[in-house]
């Protein structure tokens, strides 16, 4: 507890050094701050649960939602902890409020933050301004800043909600203190639909009534930042989600739902280049073909939505936090769907199991990861041949083994000298030959799907020259797609995210299968 003491009373001089400057929070001190509440809200109670201090949960930094937040200061029960607490978020929260709402006005924030006006306070000295200044009040349409508004508002929320970017625009740090509900006024002025001044008198669920209206018109701001917010997010979670399907699989795009059609893809071996005598003739050649596999996609995907609760309660959070769940499942869907054939050992186009002794590419004796028995699986590739008997070579270039042999796989290849029990020691590893050529996949999918059984591992070749498992897309589209839809009934805005893939295994000579041992922790 003495560590969360700690925290909160930084984060407090945080807010008060912002206070007497009458400004916001710089960019570091905003880092600074979220990074102490990330810690206070990982910080057990005295309890000693793992929840937060009254069972609170922080986004991106701001007053804690949908959760009960530390009661104020004064009211019995609350604890010392709880009522800083509250007082840092409350103060912090005026600040942000007051920066917004004299950004939409043109007033100076400095005096009203250093005072510590009230925002009823400020909402009159708001009115007045604008009044004074001859404001519009009217309702018609204003310059809504084009894309730059759009394009800044759009990188701020995902500024605030934590998502790193690379490139944010330029006029993303003047809107990063927005709430949802500023974000919404500001769009709505923008758009037409009243004055900042009749908006900012509005409460937050008539606010959230007319940001559900605009649903239905194409051209509103708020809806399409939003859309472009979570498509951002979810970018950035499906490209950063941990999942190894994606190196040693090839990857296909097709145009349609429809079975590719059979003669689309042909192998085989050209005829020998013969010798041409002088004025000799070249002679005719025809390829030899053989058919390959038909390859087929469908839509995997899910629904979500942000409720009018979340709305209400800044809950900022959302515009990562749930989109970004769903990116990531559909990643791990296809992760699993590969290795779930890998495991299943299905048939394939030719009747035959993927591994199979007719296609030569599986271990005649399980075991574990050995110099004895990777030799053998190195084997298996380089004597592959193709459908007409030609030797083709396929150089080994991954091997993929569940978790738990990574360690043993480093010794094995990094190791130049090894002691071998029975051999004698300082016995030359030839596999040491082999390190810079060969990558080792550790996959904990292959462990739990394997449960108590034998767990299996693989050699891999190059994908880009021997094919074994390949990931089509619709029109290469790797990434979930989005799209607001409406819902009957449904309190709040919908999306709908999907993704098209197919996953097929369109040859069997680019990779080979030990069934493995069960791995044990001792």
């Amino acid at each position: 507890m003495k560590n969360k003491k700690k925290w909160i009373e930084r984060q407090q001089a945080i807010v008060d050094a912002a206070r007497a400057a009458g400004r916001g929070l710089t960019a570091e001190e905003q880092a600074e701050f979220d990074e102490l509440q990330r810690k206070i809200d990982a910080e057990p109670d005295d309890q000693g649960g793992g929840e937060p201090a009254g069972g609170q949960r922080s986004v991106g930094g701001q007053d804690p939602v949908n959760t009960p937040t530390p009661p104020p200061a004064g009211t019995p029960g609350a604890t010392s902890e709880e009522s800083a607490q509250r007082a840092v978020a409350e103060e912090r929260q005026r600040i942000n409020d007051i920066l917004a709402l004299c950004r939409q006005t043109g007033m100076d924030p400095a005096e009203h933050i250093r005072s510590g006006a009230t925002m009823d306070t400020v909402r009159a000295a708001a009115v007045e301004h604008m009044i004074k200044h001859g404001a519009p009040v009217q309702t018609g349409a204003r310059d809504t800043g084009g894309d730059g508004f759009r394009a800044g508002a759009v990188d701020a929320v995902l500024m605030r909600a934590g998502v790193p970017l690379e490139h944010p625009a330029e006029s993303a740090d003047q809107f990063r203190g927005m709430s949802l509900r500023d974000l919404a006024i500001e769009c709505m002025a923008r758009d037409g639909e009243g004055s900042t001044a009749s908006l900012l008198r509005m409460g937050k669920d008539d606010l959230w009534n007319m940001a559900c209206r605009q649903f239905f018109n194409p051209t509103a701001a708020f809806p399409a930042i939003l859309d472009n917010a979570i498509k951002k997010a979810i970018e950035h979670r499906y490209n950063h989600i941990p999942t190894t399907f994606q190196l040693w699989t090839s990857k296909g795009s097709v145009t349609d739902f429809k079975p590719t059609k059979d003669h689309s893809y042909l192998i085989g071996g050209a005829g020998e280049f013969k010798r041409v005598g002088e004025n000799g003739e070249l002679v005719h050649d025809t390829p030899r073909t053989e058919l390959l596999p038909q390859r087929q996609i469908d839509t995997y995907g899910r629904q979500f939505s942000m409720s009018r609760q979340a709305f209400i309660n800044d809950d900022i959070g959302f515009i990562t936090e749930v989109p970004g769940l769903y990116a990531a499942s559909a990643k791990r869907t296809i992760n699993k769907g590969v290795y779930s054939i890998l495991m299943k050992n299905p048939a394939i186009f030719d009747g035959a199991p993927l591994f199979d002794t007719a296609h030569k590419n599986v271990a005649a004796t399980p075991s574990a990861p050995s110099i004895d028995s990777l030799q053998k699986m190195m084997l298996k590739l380089l004597r592959q041949t193709d459908p007409f008997g030609e030797a083709i070579t396929i150089q080994p270039k991954y091997i993929i083994v569940p978790v738990g042999y990574g360690f043993l796989l480093s010794q094995l290849l990094e190791t130049q000298v090894l002691d071998v029990t029975g051999i004698g020691s300082h016995t030359a590893n030839a596999l040491y030959n082999y390190r810079n050529q060969l990558q080792v996949i550790e996959e904990g999918t292959l462990n739990a799907m394997a449960g108590t059984g034998a767990v299996p591992w693989f050699m891999v070749g190059d994908p880009s020259y021997a094919k074994s498992l390949q990931v089509d897309y619709l029109n290469g589209q790797e990434a979930p797609t989005i799209r607001r839809s409406e819902v009957p009934g449904q309190l709040g805005y919908v999306w709908d995210i999907w993704l098209d893939w197919g996953i097929t295994a369109v040859d069997f000579r680019g990779i080979a299968r030990n069934s493995g041992v069960v791995i044990t922790d001792n």
